[in-house]
C-alpha cells in the first residue's frame, strides 16, 4: 500500500502562511471582478454604437453584435478571449487590472481567463435559452401545427440536400477521405433558430406565415441536426453507426414535441389560475424560468438540446393569459444576455483564416467557397419545396434557413477537437459558419417588405399586441 504524506490543516498553517493565502485569494476575487467589469462593459458599449450604425442604415442590429465580438475578439483586440482556443488576452487590459487592482500578473492573467470561463460563456448560454423562450412565447402553436406539413418538407429537404452536396462535392472535387467529407457536410445541415427568429421579429414578419414556416422548420432542423451530429460522432468514434441509438434518438423527439403540445393545453389553465393568487409581483417571472430549467433540463435527459427545452417552455407558457405581461418583464433579460450571446460568436471567429496571402487558408479558402454556395442553394431550394396554393413567399423561407450561427460553430470546435478535419478544412467550415451568418439577415430585409402586405384582422392584432409588450423592439 502506498502511504500518502500528511499534510498539515489549515489550522495548524503558519500565520505567514494563512495571510498569504487570504491575500492571494482576495487578490484572485477582486482580479475577477474587475476582469468582469471591464469586459462587459466593452460589450455593452461598443454595441450600442454598433448596433445604432446598424439601424440607421437600416441593417439588422444584430449584425453590431457580432461586428463587436469580431472586433473585440481575437482577431483583432484580443478582450474576448477563450482558453479553449489557446488565445491570448489584450497586454494592455492586463496591464491596466494589474494596476487597478494590485495583483500580481500570474494572478490577473487566470482571474481574467476564469471570468471569461465561468461568466461570459455562461452569460452567452443564458442569452441563447432566453432567446429562445422569447420565440417561443411569441409563437402560436395551433400556427406552428398548422404550418406543419410545409415546415416538414422545408426542414427535410433543407437537411439532406446541403448534408448530400458538401460530402460528395469534398469527396469528388477536392478528393477528401468519406468521414471527414461527411462531417463537413453535416455542418451545412442546422439552422441558427435565433439569428433568424431575431430578424424576423425585428422587420415584424415573425407571425407572417412564412416566419411561421421558418420557425417550424429550424425547429425541425434542430432535432434532425442533433440525429445528423449524433450519427457523425458515431462515425468518427467508431467507423459505424449504432442503429439502435438512432432510433431511440428519434422517439425522444418525438415523445418531447408530443410533451410540448399536451402541455400548452393542460398545463397553462393551471399555471394561470396558481399565479394569480401570488401577490409578489416577481412570482410571474421566476415561475416561468423555473418552468423554462425544468423542459431544457428535461431535453437533456431526452438526449436532445437544452435549447429546445426553452424553447418549448415559451411556447406552452404562451398560451396563457399572462403572456403579454410576461414578455414585459423578461425583456431586459433578453437585451442583455442575448447580446452577450451574438457578440460571442462573433468573437468566436477567427478572421485571420481569411487572409489569402498565408498559403496554408487558400486551400480553405476555396473549399469554404463551395460549401457556402453549397449552403446557400441547399436551404434557397428547400423553400420551394413548400406545397399548396396559398401564396407564401418561397425564396424568403429558403434564405430565413440560411443561417448556421451557433449550431454550426458546434459543427466546427468539435471537428477541430477531434481532429477529423484538417485545419484547412475546419477553416472551411468555420467560414461558411461566418458567411451564412452575416449574409442571411441583409437578404432577409431584401425579401420581405418593411411589413406584411397582407394581415388579418386577428394577425394584425397580435403584431400591436407584441409591439406594444416590447415596446416596438425585440
Amino acid at each position: 500500500m502506498i502511504e500518502l504524506p500528511v499534510l498539515p490543516l489549515p489550522s495548524q498553517w503558519p500565520p505567514s502562511v494563512v495571510l498569504a493565502v487570504v491575500e492571494s485569494d482576495e487578490s484572485f476575487t477582486k482580479a475577477v471582478t474587475a476582469s468582469l467589469l471591464v469586459t462587459a462593459g466593452l460589450v455593452f458599449l461598443l454595441s450600442v454604437l454598433l448596433g445604432e450604425l446598424c439601424t440607421r442604415l437600416k441593417l439588422p442590429s444584430v449584425l453590431g453584435d457580432l461586428a463587436t465580438g469580431m472586433i473585440l475578439g481575437g482577431s483583432v483586440l484580443s478582450i474576448l478571449v477563450f482558453a479553449e482556443v489557446d488565445q491570448v488576452a489584450n497586454g494592455s487590459i492586463l496591464h491596466l487590472l494589474e494596476l487597478a487592482t494590485g495583483a500580481p500578473p500570474d494572478t490577473v492573467m487566470n482571474a481574467y481567463q476564469f471570468q471569461m470561463g465561468e461568466f461570459i460563456n455562461n452569460s452567452a448560454t443564458i442569452g441563447l435559452l432566453t432567446l429562445l423562450f422569447v420565440t417561443g412565447l411569441e409563437s402560436d402553436l395551433e400556427e406552428l401545427i398548422r404550418v406543419g406539413p410545409q415546415a416538414v418538407a422545408v426542414a427535410m429537404t433543407g437537411v439532406f440536400l446541403p448534408l448530400i452536396g458538401g460530402a460528395i462535392a469534398l469527396i469528388y472535387i477536392f478528393h477528401v477521405p468519406t468521414i471527414p467529407a461527411i462531417f463537413a457536410g453535416a455542418a451545412l445541415t442546422a439552422t441558427s433558430i435565433g439569428i433568424t427568429a431575431n430578424v424576423l421579429q425585428e422587420i415584424g414578419h415573425l407571425q407572417s406565415d412564412e416566419g411561421q414556416v421558418i420557425l417550424g422548420a429550424a425547429i425541425l432542423d434542430d432535432i434532425l441536426g442533433i440525429v445528423v451530429l449524433a450519427l457523425t460522432l458515431s462515425l468518427v468514434e467508431t467507423g459505424s453507426i449504432e442503429p439502435s441509438s438512432l432510433i431511440l434518438l428519434v422517439i425522444n423527439a418525438a415523445v418531447f414535441v408530443l410533451l410540448a403540445v399536451l402541455l400548452n393545453r393542460y398545463f397553462c389553465p393551471v399555471f394561470t389560475k396558481n399565479i394569480e393568487r401570488f401577490d409578489n409581483p416577481a412570482a410571474l417571472l421566476l415561475c416561468s424560468f423555473a418552468f423554462l430549467n425544468i423542459l431544457a433540463l428535461l431535453a437533456i435527459s431526452f438526449g436532445l438540446e437544452a435549447l429546445l427545452g426553452a424553447f418549448a417552455a415559451g411556447l406552452v407558457l404562451g398560451g396563457t393569459s399572462q403572456r403579454e405581461k410576461l414578455m414585459r418583464l423578461v425583456q431586459p433579460f433578453v437585451f442583455v444576455y442575448t447580446t452577450i450571446f451574438f457578440v460571442t460568436i462573433g468573437a468566436s471567429v477567427n478572421l485571420n483564416v481569411l487572409n489569402p496571402l498565408v498559403p496554408e487558408n487558400r486551400e480553405g479558402l476555396v473549399i469554404a467557397a463551395c460549401l457556402i454556395a453549397i449552403a446557400v442553394i441547399g436551404k434557397v431550394i428547400a423553400g420551394f419545396t413548400i406545397l399548396g396554393d396559398k401564396p407564401i413567399n418561397r425564396l424568403a423561407v429558403g434564405i430565413g434557413m440560411i443561417p448556421r450561427g451557433e449550431v454550426g460553430l458546434v459543427f466546427a470546435g468539435l471537428g477541430a477537437s477531434t481532429g477529423v478535419l484538417s485545419e484547412s478544412q475546419d477553416a472551411a467550415v468555420l467560414i461558411m459558419v461566418v458567411v451564412t451568418t452575416l449574409i442571411a439577415p441583409l437578404l432577409l430585409r431584401w425579401v420581405f417588405p418593411s411589413q406584411p402586405e397582407i394581415l388579418t384582422a386577428d394577425t394584425a392584432k397580435r403584431f400591436a399586441e407584441i409591439e406594444e409588450a416590447v415596446g416596438g423592439k425585440f
